[in-house]
């Protein structure tokens, strides 16, 4: 089977520091791209991750011991800022795919952009998450589903190069599994959601709807992003933000990621904007 493209594919994934996306970098990215037509081509980075101030950051042990990508593998390589602007390249305009990506692999090449100070826009763009298909469909792990529905076992899991192969793979074979298979949601809506059709799957394999990449900030029923977290959660943000302006600047001086205190800024210059206009309005109106 060859996928359904109107434009370029990329199945990427990340080795990092850790799993804090605010604080947390890149030391390995594996990007595979399919063409439509299905031509493909693959391109694999080790990075050597630096702070804010240009040092080095340590890889810990335990996070070597997973992924098995040491401080002396990076020690000579290029840092993310110096290959972003080839790999927003690479990239191009293309939908993105990975395993459990929506969650944690976007959010973190995203703050890695950001940091960079490298564009890299995600409004146009449809994400596939390998992982909330499968999890919604069999509810396993890269493994399981590796050999689940490809018959193979996975050599080499947690190499960068290993899972995004694999993750390209267990994707075409859900395909062909799940061809008219039937999905029932958790409100009874039955459908065959999963086809050859990246739209489609980018909404199948959103895992919730979120208005930032890491699921602080979400929608209610009205659209409005409210606060996933802590003592405000529920509350719409213009409202805590109105009340409690001191709230704003915690948010902006704490580890949230950049794209978070990108969104939050939004609406707060939203809000601004609108008082502002309110006011304008109140004393013409008086005039």
């Amino acid at each position: 089977m060859q996928l359904n493209l109107e434009r370029p594919i990329v199945f990427f994934d990340l080795e990092t520091t850790g799993v804090n996306v605010g604080v947390d970098h890149i030391v390995e990215i594996c990007l595979h791209k399919v063409l439509p037509g299905g031509a493909t081509e693959t391109r694999v980075y080790r990075i050597r991750p630096v702070d804010a101030k240009g040092q080095t950051v340590h890889i810990p042990e335990y996070t070597t011991a997973i992924h098995g990508i040491s401080d002396a593998d990076v020690a000579d390589k290029p840092s993310f800022s110096e290959l972003a602007p080839d790999v927003a390249a690479f990239i191009g305009d293309a939908d993105l795919a990975g395993y459990n990506s929506n969650k944690f692999d976007v959010p973190m090449l995203v703050e890695e952009f950001l940091r960079a100070d490298v564009p890299f826009n995600l409004k146009s763009r449809r994400l596939i998450d390998v992982q909330n298909i499968f999890h919604k469909m069999e509810q396993r792990t890269l493994k399981a589903a590796y050999r689940f529905y490809c018959h193979k076992e996975l050599e080499n899991a947690h190499s960068a190069d290993a899972d995004t192969l694999a993750t390209y793979e267990v994707l075409m074979a859900q395909l062909d599994r799940y061809k008219d298979v039937e999905y029932t949601a958790p409100d009874g809506t039955v459908s065959k959601p999963v086809v050859n059709d990246m739209e489609q799957l980018s909404r199948f394999s959103r895992a919730s709807q979120w208005a930032d990449l890491v699921g602080h900030i979400g929608y209610d029923a009205q659209g409005r992003e409210i606060f996933n977290f802590g003592k405000h959660k529920g509350k719409p943000l213009e409202q805590v933000f109105s009340r409690e302006p001191a709230y704003y600047d915690w948010m902006m001086k704490a580890d949230f990621p950049l794209s978070t205190k990108a969104l939050i800024t939004e609406v707060w210059t939203n809000m601004k904007s609108k008082k502002l206009l309110d006011l304008k309005l109140h004393f013409g109106a008086g005039n």
